[in-house]
């Protein structure tokens, strides 16, 4: 009787024993793959290229993380993940184009915080849940002495896959080799070290601040194992290929021919002209002395507090933020020409305007109109590493001169930048009415044709290099040495009155 008793309690233990494991896993949340899509990233983007994954699978990755990079005809765009879980596999790798409504990978996430999800943004990837639900259903109609004996093995090898604590003293800290993810180092380090297979854990930590591997670093190292075969065996040098070489155009260049293309059905007025800026060449020096603060780096030296202080009575309003990429010591011509030009512009409505053609659903008798800007918003010719590109900076004539030396700066950081850390925000849609090209920093040439292609405005000016001449209009016949500067306009077909 006894022995029953003990028989009866002992399977009464293990049956409930049995059933709090199997609760636990039946409620637990439903693991499930969303296939991530390009979606729709705006200025009529259809297709992008993958420049760089920032996860290599299976890692984990959390709501608005950084997931890739992409770079489309106009900007590079930082695509960020929707939601937390796990990258299982990447279906567009780096260097392939995705067009928009694609899939970029496969994450798997829980079910409950897919919620309200765009189907524009993600896809089910996962297989009818069938099978799961039968996996965890049948081990509540197994034997219960069974079902004990096989939990506690588990546990077990739960315990040994676990990792120590970082707190115990048996802890190892250890740092795979191959994984460069969790190295400080900017973009385009990242993307110059992957172009010459570079592993960049193996040059962490790197000169930079916090131990930011720099480029400078990948370039020491190049150096270092280029040098060292010379050491032991001397280079034969390899004869030239007597084939042709074929190279694939990327995507910003193949942009750039077919706009080149297309500019040949425009016809081109240009006309040449010389600007004095001897006056303005020694008022730069005073312009210089006054640069507000704000734009000026962080000097070493701080100048000593003032005995009587501004906000006394009253704080003044604090500077807007420059970032470091935008400070700068000293002017030069161009953001006092783009000021001068943005003047010009607000005086002739016909430099701020652009022509909208008829819808192709329109009316047979419908014309073109003309749309006339409030304010003077100018592109800039940038010639990158990756190509040729125009941002544009809205509102001219609202800024200061030293405000457009500040994005000038600017927008010269973000071009060399490599993959070009041109964004929608400079590059928009709807760009500048009149394009500027300072072809005289590349040379000595002193005038350019430039070229209007479609969509660019209503005019491009090219401006040459100042040269110091002999003028001999001035001084009363002897002439005068007078700082000279050419400058070239190429406009469109006429629009109002023939101008």
């Amino acid at each position: 009787m006894l022995l029953l008793r003990s028989a009866h309690r002992l399977l009464g233990r293990s049956y409930l024993a049995s059933q709090f494991h199997t609760s636990q896993a039946c409620w637990a949340s439903r693991k499930v793959l969303q296939k991530f899509k390009l979606a729709d990233i705006g200025e009529g983007i259809t297709e992008c290229e993958v420049i760089k994954w920032n996860v290599v699978p299976p890692g984990t990755i959390g709501m608005f993380d950084p997931l890739c990079e992409v770079q489309s005809d106009k900007a590079s765009v930082e695509i960020t993940s929707p939601f937390d879980g796990t990258v299982k596999e990447i279906l567009v790798q780096e260097g392939e184009v995705a067009k928009v409504g694609e899939g970029l990978c496969i994450i798997e996430v829980d079910e409950e915080a897919l919620g309200d999800a765009s189907p524009d943004v993600i896809e089910s990837a996962s297989p009818p849940p069938h099978q799961e639900q039968e996996a965890v259903q049948s081990p509540v109609h197994a034997s219960q002495p069974e079902q004990v004996q096989s939990l506690v093995p588990d546990v077990r090898k739960e315990v040994k896959k676990r990792g120590l604590h970082p707190l115990d003293p048996n802890y190892v800290q250890t740092t795979p080799s191959g994984i460069a993810q969790d190295v400080l180092a900017l973009p385009a380090v990242r993307h110059f070290a992957r172009q010459n297979g570079v592993d960049l854990a193996l040059l962490a930590p790197g000169s930079g601040k916090n131990g930011r591997v720099e480029k400078e670093d990948v370039e020491r190292y190049l150096s270092g194992a280029k040098a060292a075969p010379t050491r032991t065996q001397p280079s034969t040098p390899t004869a030239p290929s007597a084939d042709d070489v074929v190279v694939e155009l990327g995507r910003t260049r193949h942009a750039m021919w077919k706009a080149m293309t297309k500019s040949l059905e425009i016809p081109h007025f240009g006309y040449s002209t010389y600007l004095d800026l001897t006056a303005l060449h020694h008022l730069i020096p005073k312009l210089n002395a006054h640069i507000p603060e704000h734009f000026l780096p962080p000097s070493p030296h701080p100048s000593p507090p003032l005995s009587v202080s501004p906000a006394a009575l009253y704080p003044p309003p604090s500077p807007p933020s420059v970032p470091h990429s935008a400070q700068y010591t000293k002017l030069t011509y161009l953001p006092i020409l783009l000021k001068m030009l943005s003047k010009a512009m607000v005086q002739w409505p016909i430099l701020r305007s652009s022509i909208t053609t008829p819808a192709a659903n329109a009316t047979p008798n419908a014309k073109p109109t003309v749309t006339v800007r409030p304010h003077a918003d100018i592109s800039i010719a940038l010639s990158t590493p990756t190509g040729l590109y125009t941002p544009t900076i809205q509102h001219v004539d609202t800024h200061s001169v030293y405000s457009l030396a500040s994005s000038l700066k600017h927008l010269s950081h973000l071009g060399r930048q490599v993959p070009s850390g041109l964004t929608p925000a400079e590059l928009p849609k709807r760009g500048g009415t009149l394009t500027v090209s300072n072809v005289g920093a590349i040379g000595a040439g002193e005038f350019a044709s430039p070229v209007l292609v479609p969509g660019g405005g209503v005019a491009i000016v090219a401006i040459g290099r100042a040269c110091w001449e002999w003028d001999v209009n001035r001084g009363d016949g002897k002439g005068e040495r007078r700082l000279k500067l050419g400058v070239r306009l190429e406009r469109g077909p006429p629009r109002c009155g023939g101008r």
